[in-house]
């Protein structure tokens, strides 16, 4: 990458990348740059579209530290190939072919010969609330030749191209998208013993119970788990989860769930305090940390 011009057309199509899709370093690979990026919106369905070559694209604790990790992303293999890895996983992305990667992480992908991939941002909320119970299996290339993935592609194909979709019908196609795949990326058999599996489900299901309860705290769910709370931390942190963190998503879920359907006359801070939050300001940032949006955008969103 002698030539000034082509160093700056780098530098250019980096900072793209880290306005669009996230915070991400880079460095180049032998052979001739490629670098344009171009951007698709349909209410809740946020594209890009990557043209590239002679680059590797990656993301460490420190992009991850100071970005946005509320994402996953699902990469659809357009043309070309791609080197992708993450979780200690190291594949080869051919044409056709999907895979999803966890913002949260650390990842990698490298075209080194001419590429183009389609990467679709799903909200971790999204992702959460279908794979509640199972570990999703990241950097894992899921065939052109499986009906999920032709029926994927499809879906995407449709919903970005119909500019009557609502916001309502583009989380729908978000929700359905992460349906497709679930099968393919989940794991196939438990990653603790049933028994652990089994306390770690009524536990959600205790917290589910009394979601909108001030005593819904580590501490109460231990005692009426019969357990310590120490192992519950712990049985959370096996899973990457942190209890109070949990809780807290689960109930913006249920907020936003509301929210939806409220009406202009509902006061957010109701609706809010409702779902456990006694505090409007601090319901309003949790939200706008989740969502993207404070909540009463959000439930203009669906006017």
């Amino acid at each position: 990458m002698a030539c000034a011009s082509e160093q700056e057309k780098y530098q250019q199509w980096l900072a793209q990348i880290n306005q669009v899709c996230g915070r991400f370093a880079a460095r180049p690979l032998e052979g001739k740059f490629i670098g344009e990026l171009e951007t698709s919106y349909a209410r809740s369905l946020k594209l890009s579209t990557v043209t590239t070559a002679g680059v590797n694209l990656f993301r460490t604790r420190h992009e991850i530290k100071n970005g946005n990790d509320a994402w996953f992303y699902t990469v659809f293999q357009l043309e070309g190939s791609a080197e992708i890895e993450q979780d200690d996983r190291r594949a080869i992305l051919k044409t056709g072919d999907i895979t999803l990667l966890d913002a949260s992480r650390p990842c990698s992908i490298s075209w080194h010969d001419k590429s183009r991939q389609i990467s679709l941002l799903l909200p971790r909320q999204i992702v959460e609330q279908q794979y509640r119970f199972q570990e999703v299996h990241c950097a894992l290339p899921l065939p052109r030749t499986l009906p999920t993935v032709q029926l994927s592609h499809r879906l995407l194909q449709e919903s970005m191209g119909n500019p009557d979709l609502s916001e309502l019908e583009s989380e729908a196609a978000l929700a359905a998208m992460v349906c497709l795949l679930r099968p393919a990326f989940v794991q196939r058999e438990p990653a603790q013993p049933p028994r652990k599996e089994r306390q770690f489900r009524n536990v959600l299901v205790l917290i589910d119970d009394h979601i909108q309860s001030e005593a819904l705290r580590p501490e109460w769910i231990a005692a009426e788990s019969g357990m310590s709370v120490r192992s519950l931390y712990r049985m959370f942190a096996d899973k990457g989860l942190v209890v109070a963190q949990y809780i807290k998503n689960r109930r913006l879920d249920l907020c936003a769930q509301v929210l939806r359907t409220a009406s202009d006359d509902e006061k957010l801070a109701g609706i809010g305090f409702s779902w456990g939050f006694s505090d409007h300001s601090h319901f309003s940032t949790a939200f706008k940390q989740r969502f993207g949006v404070s909540p009463g955008e959000y439930r203009k969103r669906f006017r």
